[in-house]
Parts: structure tokens; sequence; C-alpha cells
């Protein structure tokens, strides 16, 4: 493969994202706008908050990849002895649903959303420039005197 015809990232934009996970607000959904634009999302923490109930909580996620998505336990908090859980690169494609599977919360999820952009590299319009200029045949000067 030839990373020199891959466009390459011009501008990262990074926004923050939270929700709050109770026993009247059981399931959060994180969704983009439809663009060609690549998006990413990182779940960066999940916590439970000081009046949290002595119970376990488990949060469940499902993204978009694959056919047929099952929500998947990724935490399980307990005021006592795991009241948060940090990650790192742990990265879902939108649109991202979380659900309070167990447990009356408050929990409290952070995460983050990435927008790449690409743009084309100047390098091949010049070269289509110079593909232009090399394609004329040289000028017959043999002619002049």
């Amino acid at each position: 493969m030839d990373l020199s015809l891959s466009p390459s990232v011009s501008d990262t934009v990074c926004v923050l994202w939270g929700c709050e996970l109770n026993d009247t607000q059981r399931k959060a959904v994180f969704e983009i706008a439809e663009d060609l634009l690549e998006h990413q999302f990182f779940i960066r923490t999940m916590c439970l908050s000081a009046g949290a109930s002595k119970e376990m909580h488990v949060v469940e996620v499902q993204d978009r990849v694959g056919e047929y998505c099952k929500p998947v336990p990724i935490a399980t908090l307990h005021p006592m002895c795991q009241p948060m859980v940090s990650f790192s690169g742990f990265e879902l494609m939108p649109p991202v649903i979380f659900n309070l599977r167990s447990g009356q919360g408050p929990l409290f999820i952070s995460g983050q959303h990435l927008t790449l952009i690409y743009e084309e590299e100047e390098g091949e319009e010049e070269e289509e420039e110079e593909e232009v200029f090399s394609s004329t045949p040289p000028l017959d000067h043999s002619g002049l005197q």
C-alpha cells in the first residue's frame, strides 16, 4: 500500500461528552450527524455519585460495529469497593448506546468524541500540473537560424 497517496489529517476536532444514568434515565445514546468525516468515540470514565445506592451497578454498551450488535457489559461498579473505573483507548463506533442494566445510580459517564478532517495533499495537484506540461512535445528550433 502506497501511503504517499493517502490523504493526511489536516485537523482534529475534540469534544468532551457526558451523561448521567439513574433509575429514571436508564439509557443514553451518543449519536453523530451523517457526514463523510471519520468519527471516533472513546469512553474515558464511569463513576458513581456520592448518593448512589449501595448495590451493584452494571453498565452495558452497544455500538454500530457488526451486523448483529448485542449489548455487552463493560463495567460493574459498587460504592464500597469500586466506585469508579477509567478506560484507556476504549474506542467505539458511533452511534453508541449506554444502558444501566442493574442498579439505581446515579452513575456518570464521560467520553471524548474526535472528528478527523482530511485534506488532499498539495503534492498531488503539483504532480498533475507537471504531467500536463510534460505531455506537450518540445518545440523544434532546428529551422531557426
